[in-house]
């Protein structure tokens, strides 16, 4: 056991357990607009930051989805979860992914929000610039949240997304970890896994779309669903707060229901 712990807060005293997984631009505030309204006594939720991000901002690490399914591994285990779901959102989806080939057996449902796929997410030449230059460029930040939000929303939301996020991640670990969760590729090593699987996609969002979950996680996942947000992009934790709650909260527990169930 290494003595990294990821930073972490837990909310409600559920007996089903899931982890909370922010993506590549902010940290567990990341799903300050949905708290309020989860089902605390159904679900034990824990927030965490990945290295590089909120508490985790100095963390030094590989900066990897890989890196990151084993540390929360390790955080299940220093919490006394044995059995557990994970949400994660854009790269935390790829995170999610990354743990059905780490420790199938300790999960029970995972949920992707917009969720990268487990085959990466190749980016030809500007489009590569953009996203790598991101990480010390603001107005880059704020062209891909616009973008991926299909051109919508406020600007104001837009400079606080922004804000929110150069203020929450670090520069250099952000730079990293676009090159696992764009480049690497590990379909080899989770496909045909068994566990049950959602993916939530905003129909306003051209990059993760409902057409890409279509052709990925649909096709690898045998239990695998997808549920379109008709007035979502890529941030359905505010632009849908509420739907994505039931949708989500809906799917995690209807594992109940998988008990007698064929695998």
């Amino acid at each position: 056991m290494t003595s990294f712990v990821l930073p972490h807060e837990v909310h409600g005293a559920g007996a089903h357990k899931v982890f909370a997984v922010h993506g590549w631009f902010a940290d567990r505030t990341a799903y300050a607009a949905v708290l309020p309204d989860l089902d605390r006594e159904t679900f034990t939720y824990a927030l965490v930051d990945l290295r590089g991000y909120g508490r985790a901002r100095d963390a030094v690490g590989a900066y990897t989805t890989g890196e990151a399914a084993l540390d929360l591994v390790e955080l299940a285990d220093r919490l006394g979860w044995d059995r557990f779901s994970v949400v994660g959102h854009s790269m935390g989806g790829a995170v999610a992914q990354r743990l059905l080939a780490v420790a199938p057996h300790r999960l029970r449902r995972i949920v992707g929000v917009s969720p990268v796929p487990a085959s990466g997410l190749p980016l030809p030449g500007e489009q590569w610039e953009l996203f790598a230059d991101a990480a010390y460029r603001p107005e880059n930040r704020r062209a891909i949240i616009d973008f991926t939000t299909g051109g919508r929303r406020p600007a104001a939301w837009l400079d606080r997304m922004v804000a929110t996020s150069l203020e929450r991640s670090d520069s250099k670990a952000f730079r990293a970890w676009l090159d696992s969760w764009a480049e690497d590729d590990f379909r080899a090593d989770v496909e045909g896994c068994v566990v049950p699987a959602l993916a939530v996609a905003g129909e306003l969002d051209p990059a993760l779309s409902p057409a890409l979950v279509q052709e990925t996680w649909m096709c690898w996942y045998p239990r695998a669903q997808l549920h379109r947000l008709a007035g979502a992009g890529h941030y359905a934790m505010d632009e849908t707060p509420l739907e994505l709650i039931s949708v989500v909260e809906d799917f995690l527990r209807d594992d109940g229901a998988d008990k007698g169930r064929p695998a």
